[in-house]
């Protein structure tokens, strides 16, 4: 018999948020989670602005639209009932000027095609909720709110390991081999066999899934958000949650303002290719990793698509003066002195060969194993309904 049932590698919001969900679902299983790092949520869950969204972006019917909508609903419930923090603070997505108006339409349309709580306003109407932002036109997004997902993961841990669930911090898992009737993992820490595994590794997913033999059809490319926050005597300048509208043809919302949880205000970010799976700096250099992001030919038609963006992202990084211009055009009171360096994030963003981004949730099943090959943001609002969707693909 293998020693345990289950194997969730990473202990980010979605691998615990998938035990918490089998815990409860199955509590005579045994359930490990495996985390490389000394502490849970130490990557992209760690680095998150801790924003609940709404899912007033994505395509209807998407994973990302369902899973979005029902799992806001439960990460409220999961804070009622365990005392974390949270605030439905609403949000503005401005339009600057009139060529981005048919963009706001459409993700108004999508809003309300989502069951999202909405509403095009006026100048007017944004000047009572942001005196000092700058558009056209504007949605309110009034059940939109901020969270610390911190808070939720170290809740989530305590519950699993609370129901017999057992958590492996400083376990990397260096080797996944699939048997016909088990699975033995290898980790740093040692080795065991398991029943089924699931591969919720983040940064690491598509390594992981190639460990086990799976060839994902996308590789996860590094890009890293830098932010700046905004110093006490400013925080005014923003009362809630101030974006501009996206780019619909890049994945990315674009520099934006976010009050935190915890008092004071993110900006940002911009989103620069990380030349380490973990680069939270330039300086953060791993030449396995940038060997590999370079030799993808996924990579390189990524930007023959959008390197006029890139280069505009790049310029932002290395220029604090094009970083407060970008964030002017949302707030023009913005100067530079009321700006301080905030910690960057790096997302994982999976990336298929002829250089598209994976725009939705991608989780995939082979035998005793399922990956989640992609998982970006609205992920951590999602994440317990994630959990549930994992949960119903388990043998």
């Amino acid at each position: 018999m293998p020693d345990v049932d289950v194997t969730v590698v990473g202990g980010g919001i979605v691998g615990l948020a998938t035990a918490y969900r089998i815990t409860q679902r199955n509590p005579d299983w045994r359930v490990v989670v495996l985390e490389k790092e000394a502490t849970l949520a130490h990557h992209q869950t760690g680095h998150n602005s801790g924003v609940l969204h709404s899912g007033i972006y994505y395509r209807p019917g998407s994973l990302k639209a369902r899973n979005c909508r029902d799992g806001k609903l439960a990460m409220q419930q999961f804070c009622d009932e365990h005392g974390i923090a949270y605030e439905l603070c609403g949000k503005v997505i401005v339009a600057m000027d009139a060529s981005q108006l048919p963009a706001l339409e459409m993700i108004y349309d999508r809003g309300q095609a989502n069951g999202v709580n909405c509403q095009i306003i006026s100048t007017e109407r944004l000047a009572e909720l942001e005196p000092h932002a700058c558009g056209i036109r504007a949605i309110h997004v009034p059940e939109t709110g901020i969270v610390d997902f911190k808070a939720v993961c170290e809740r989530l841990g305590e519950i699993i390991q609370q129901r017999g669930g057992e958590i492996r911090l400083n376990s990397r898992c260096r080797a996944i081999d699939v048997r016909s009737q088990e699975v033995i993992v290898t980790t740093t820490r040692g080795e065991h066999s398991t029943r089924q595994l699931i591969n919720c590794g983040g940064l690491h997913c598509d390594r992981l899934a190639r460990s086990a033999g799976q060839q994902p059809g996308a590789k996860i490319l590094p890009f890293r958000g830098e932010y700046y926050q905004l110093v006490p005597e400013a925080e005014s300048l923003c009362r809630t949650l101030i974006y501009p509208v996206p780019d619909p043809s890049f994945p990315f919302l674009g520099v934006h303002f976010t009050r935190m949880i915890h008092g004071g205000v993110e900006c940002g970010p911009n989103a620069v290719l990380a030349l380490a799976r973990e680069g939270y700096r330039w300086r953060d250099v791993n030449l396995r990793d940038l060997a590999e992001s370079l030799a993808y030919p996924g990579l390189w038609r990524l930007s023959r698509k959008y390197w006029r963006v890139g280069a505009g992202e790049i310029w932002r990084s290395l220029s604090r003066r094009a970083f407060v211009k970008a964030l002017r055009k949302l707030v023009p009171d913005i100067q530079g002195k009321h700006l301080r360096v905030a910690p960057a994030g790096v997302r994982a963003q999976a990336v298929t060969m002829d250089g598209g981004m994976v725009d939705d949730f991608l989780i995939e099943r082979t035998q005793r194993v399922i990956h989640v090959l992609n998982a970006p943001s609205p992920a951590a609002t999602s994440a317990l309904n994630i959990g549930s969707e994992i949960v119903g693909r388990l043998e």
